[in-house]
């Protein structure tokens, strides 16, 4: 029987004990968010700053943890470990199927992906980082851009979310652990996450939850706007983003107080949905048999070229491609997988470790290709055959190129403005998960922490994308997640340890 985790007093690990979490974490967002506001204008340079000093230093380091993590994910789908099931093998899954998947995969990337399907690929097809001999090959620029975006948005971040969950899923449900990212590492330490070590753990990872998520929410923000401003001509301007902050985090609140089973489940497949009808939209209004053709290419391009494009570096081409693009994404990732694994690991209960890794490896990235090709591809289709001037909409902002492709097509009324809803949704999904995690955190791994707790890390996560927004844009999510990634990915490198320890008792 599985022994529950304790304090040193005897009793479970509980508010009281995880008052040093709370505490440090707070005062470190509010120290952030003052000093951010003081610095006015110097902000976006200091920003910029960190962001370059911690991608030269450090971006092999990112794509180093990025590849073991995947490797280590495949290993156990292959190994004996796979028949474990998490909760013990009378453990019955708690939801369907269906609604696991859009669950795990609205939290895991759905914002992003929404927001990068077209201006990514245009990004690499109009400025790739090696550039072909022939520039004039236009298709092989085009096929280049769909595979670095698909490395960018394929097998690592799942893996990375995988073996997180894997270990938050096995601390709680076998171990009889709270649901906390400390839980995972008493093979290594004993009694001892229960002191400082154990704080700084579970301090780092909510600060990584937060400002990951933040990132996200102020890209969401952005390309709401440009949605709006598309539809009903509302213009952009920092001052509409924050009100749309303000005003999608109060939905975002009302959803993280009902729960998993209520709210978050239910905008996770009203999103889903939404999503599906645009992409059959775009896929019937755009060139339908180039993005089928393209979709079993692409991933054909992907899985042929896998090693080079997952180890390449520019240790002799020099430049910032790397670090701006492959660096931010692993570290937004990493940021990020605390948050989407904790998710996952609580939505989890009766999934076999096969199952769990095989589910989360695979059907969220080849759902995740799909949109890719429906929407980059048809980007690119259009661009080189001169049916829409789509680059010169991306020079403008890339939170813009989304609508600049639909209104390219026909039907564009329609699906702008269910592009819009898609955005609201995935950006309350990603709010009220990330505030429902981080408080399971700060609560001492808590599944159902106190409503007033949900409410403070909602607005809290607001406040932290408005201040982004307002200190730096872009530059200033970029950095935030860089930050806040590199820390945890050793955390993540010692989980894998964990889990090996604990597997091989089994």
């Amino acid at each position: 029987m599985a022994e529950p985790h304790q304090t040193a007093t005897g009793s479970f690990l509980g508010l009281r004990a995880c008052l040093p979490v709370f505490s440090t974490s707070v005062v470190l967002i509010v120290a952030f968010v003052v000093a951010t506001l003081a610095a006015g204008d110097d902000a976006a340079a200091a920003f910029k700053a960190v962001q370059g000093a911690i991608s030269e230093s450090w971006g092999w380091f990112f794509v180093l943890t990025a590849n073991v993590l995947l490797g280590f994910a495949v290993y156990l789908l292959f190994s004996r470990f796979g028949k474990i099931r998490l909760g013990g093998e009378e453990a019955k899954p708690e939801f369907s199927t269906i609604s696991w998947i859009a669950m795990l995969f609205s939290a895991g990337m759905g914002i992003g992906l929404v927001f990068w399907a077209v201006a990514e690929p245009l990004y690499h097809f109009s400025s790739p980082p090696v550039p072909p001999l022939d520039p004039t090959a236009k298709h092989r620029l085009a096929q280049e851009a769909m595979g670095l975006t698909f490395l960018h948005w394929g097998l690592h971040p799942w893996a990375i979310y995988a073996v997180l969950g894997l270990g938050l899923a096995y601390a709680g449900f076998n171990k009889g652990l709270p649901l906390s990212i400390r839980s995972i590492f008493h093979p290594l330490l004993g009694d001892r996450v229960n002191g400082w070590m154990g704080h700084v753990i579970d301090t780092v990872a909510i600060l990584a939850i937060l400002f990951g998520v933040a990132t996200s929410l102020g890209l969401g923000v952005s390309q709401v706007n440009a949605g709006l401003d598309a539809s009903i001509s509302t213009g952009q301007s920092l001052g509409i983003k924050l009100w749309l902050i303000a005003g999608i985090t109060a939905i975002a609140t009302i959803s993280v107080v009902t729960g998993v089973k209520k709210g978050i489940r239910f905008l996770s497949e009203l999103n889903m949905a939404l999503a599906g009808i645009i992409i059959l939209i775009v896929v019937v209004a755009g060139p339908t048999l180039a993005i089928l053709n393209g979709y079993f290419q692409n991933i054909g391009y992907y899985i042929q070229n896998f090693a080079r494009l997952a180890s390449w570096g520019e240790t002799y081409t020099g430049g910032q491609w790397q670090n701006g693009w492959t660096v931010f994404y692993y570290a937004w990732w990493i940021s990020w997988a605390p948050f989407v694994a904790m998710f996952i690991a609580r939505i989890s209960k009766g999934r076999t470790v096969r199952e769990f890794t095989m589910a989360v490896l695979i059907i969220p990235t080849l759902i995740g290709f799909f949109w890719l090709t429906v929407f980059g591809g048809t980007a690119l289709n259009l661009e080189m055959t001169g049916g829409a001037a789509l680059l010169a909409a991306l020079k403008d902002g890339v939170e813009n190129a989304l609508f600049a492709l639909l209104s390219a097509l026909p039907g564009a009324e329609i699906t702008i403005v269910l592009a819009t809803i898609v955005i609201v949704t995935f950006f309350v999904t990603s709010s009220d998960s990330g505030s429902l995690v981080i408080d399971m955190i700060a609560a001492g791994g808590d599944p159902n922490p106190p409503v007033q707790q949900r409410i403070f890390w909602a607005v809290t996560e607001g406040v932290v994308a408005a201040v982004l927004l307002v200190g730096g844009g872009l530059t200033a999510l970029q950095t935030a997640s860089i930050v806040t990634g590199l820390p945890f990915a050793v955390v993540l490198l010692l989980v894998c340890l964990s889990l090996l320890r604990w597997f091989r008792e089994a």
